[in-house]
C-alpha cells in the first residue's frame, strides 16, 4: 500500500487546515489508518486514527476537541481535520496504514506507531503567531 499525504501548509494561530492521505496499491474491505506527528526535535507522537468502518476513532488528549479524523472508504482516503491551530502543532504530520489481521487490532494499538505497516512522506504543517 502506498500513502500520499497532501494539504499541509502555513496557516496563522486559529486557523484550519484539513489533511488528507490516499492509499492506493492493494485494497482491502477493512484496515486502519491514523495520523502522528513529528515536530523539530521531538519523537513522533499520535494524533488521531480510525478503523476504515468508522466503528472506532481515536484523538489525542493534545489535540482533541480541536483535530477530528474522518474517512472515506470509497476513496481509501483519510482526512485530518485540524482546526484552533496552536503555534504547538507545527510539525510533519505523517499518515499512516494497517493491513487487516485476522485478529484484529486492540484499541490501545492504535495509539502505537509500531502498529502500523505502512506510512506516507508527510506534509509539513507550520502554525505562525
Amino acid at each position: 500500500v502506498q500513502l500520499q499525504a497532501s494539504g499541509g501548509g502555513l496557516v496563522q494561530t486559529g486557523g484550519s487546515l484539513r489533511l488528507s492521505c490516499a492509499a492506493s496499491g492493494r485494497t482491502y474491505a477493512s484496515y486502519a489508518m491514523g495520523w502522528f506527528r513529528q515536530a523539530p526535535g521531538e519523537e513522533r507522537e499520535f494524533v488521531a486514527a480510525m478503523r476504515s468502518s468508522g466503528s472506532g476513532i481515536f484523538v489525542a488528549d493534545s489535540v482533541k476537541g480541536r483535530f477530528s479524523i474522518s474517512g472515506d472508504n470509497a476513496k481509501s482516503t483519510v482526512y485530518l481535520q485540524m482546526n484552533s491551530l496552536k503555534s504547538e502543532d507545527t510539525a510533519v504530520y505523517y499518515c499512516a496504514f494497517r493491513t487487516p489481521r485476522a485478529r484484529g487490532m486492540a484499541s490501545s494499538m492504535f495509539y502505537d506507531e509500531t502498529s502500523y505497516d505502512s506510512w506516507g512522506r508527510g506534509t509539513l504543517v507550520t502554525v505562525s503567531s
